[in-house]
């Protein structure tokens, strides 16, 4: 009887760790489509963003790989999987790489982001970014990405840097040096050009203003 009550308590505790685990899951997927339908004024319906938009497919693959990687037997197979999601999205994001919420890649392709970049809630990546490392050491070598953040289409992030919260990368930058908060980063390499933008009246998004954001 001992033995038969044991395995019921644990039956329970792990149908309830399995509801809890689904409705996490549910609950980012809705955020992650509502991120979609702020970031992207292509989105015209949930259904066609869940089964056609590759950045989200690595984004989701992602954050179970990252936990996988965690544990000390998963960091093979995490790595072998990612690849797998790299030729499946054109996205490669290592396992190891700390991703925050609401995070979105527009027209993904060609994306890299290295095993120790961190990237903070609200980040935008478009095409052809990387988030790279410039060391072959084991430690700190890829970028920090702060909270709303923007960088565009084929911008470069190199080494241990950090790009503050509400700053944005220019398309085709080359970052080397730490991006201020709430500064705009352009040009090889890249300077500082002026704040970003003014904060925008709904929902904190910033209204850029520079059109060297996007050239």
């Amino acid at each position: 009887m001992a033995l038969l009550t044991r395995i019921a308590a644990g039956t329970a505790v792990t149908a309830a760790a399995f509801v809890a685990t689904r409705r996490a899951v549910r609950a980012a997927v809705r955020e992650d489509l509502e991120t979609a339908r702020r970031r992207d004024p292509a989105v015209h319906s949930d259904l066609v963003t869940l089964v056609s938009y590759p950045g989200l497919h690595a984004i989701w693959a992602h954050r179970g790989l990252h936990k996988l990687w965690q544990r000390p037997s998963g960091k093979v197979p995490a790595r072998l999987l990612s690849q797998i999601v790299r030729t499946l999205t054109g996205v490669e994001i290592h396992p190891g790489a700390t991703i925050g919420r609401r995070f979105f890649i527009d027209h993904a392709n060609g994306i890299v982001v290295g095993e120790t970049a961190e990237i903070g809630d609200d980040v935008m990546l478009y095409q052809q970014v990387t988030l790279g490392g410039t060391s072959m050491e084991q430690e700190k070598r890829h970028p920090t990405i702060g909270n709303d953040v923007l960088i565009g289409a084929g911008a470069k992030v190199i080494g241990p840097v950090t790009v503050g919260d509400g700053a944005s990368v220019g398309a085709n930058a080359v970052v080397v040096k730490d991006v201020p908060p709430d500064s705009i980063a352009v040009g090889v390499p890249a300077t500082i050009k002026r704040p970003a933008g003014v904060a925008h009246p709904h929902g904190g998004e910033y209204e850029l203003v520079d059109p060297a954001i996007w050239i």
